[in-house]
């Protein structure tokens, strides 16, 4: 899944990595957009963004059906300012909810709280394939593509 290119969040965007919540924007069966607010990690070592998702959710099914998601993130203290990540995706099991618990850290819960008994986790990996980084300001809009 990854690209020859490996697009890179520039560094003028990069603290948005760390932001709270980001939109997840998949495609669902009918082929529209189906948009959801959720929590991410970014994973430094690997200079991944991944998100750990429950198997019956359907973001999940969506992703492994039509394995591609566009991540959303704005800044929050300043909305002209955001990051759009296109990505391919690989999603990986996580049966021992080792990434679930590191990146329900990042948000002081455990994610595998709101779980089903029974229900699984997997790993969303995003391997970028358009990074765009637009910021509004005195000079007009500007967009960076990674």
């Amino acid at each position: 899944m990854p690209t020859t290119t490996n697009p890179t969040v520039p560094l003028s965007h990069r603290d948005l990595l760390d932001a709270y919540v980001a939109a997840l924007a998949t495609n669902g069966l009918s082929g529209k957009p189906q948009v959801t607010a959720i929590g991410f990690y970014y994973d430094k070592v690997d200079d991944q963004v991944k998100i750990s998702l429950n198997d019956a959710r359907q973001k999940t099914k969506n992703m492994r059906r039509d394995p591609q998601a566009t991540l959303f993130i704005l800044d929050l203290a300043n909305p002209q300012r955001s990051l759009e990540i296109r990505a391919g995706v690989e999603l990986r099991p996580d049966p021992d909810l080792e990434f679930c618990r590191t990146a329900g850290a990042k948000y002081g819960v455990d994610f595998h709280d709101h779980d089903l008994p029974g229900e699984t986790r997997s790993i969303v990996v995003l391997h970028p394939t358009r990074i765009l980084a637009t910021s509004v300001g005195e000079h007009g809009m500007q967009v960076v593509a990674g």
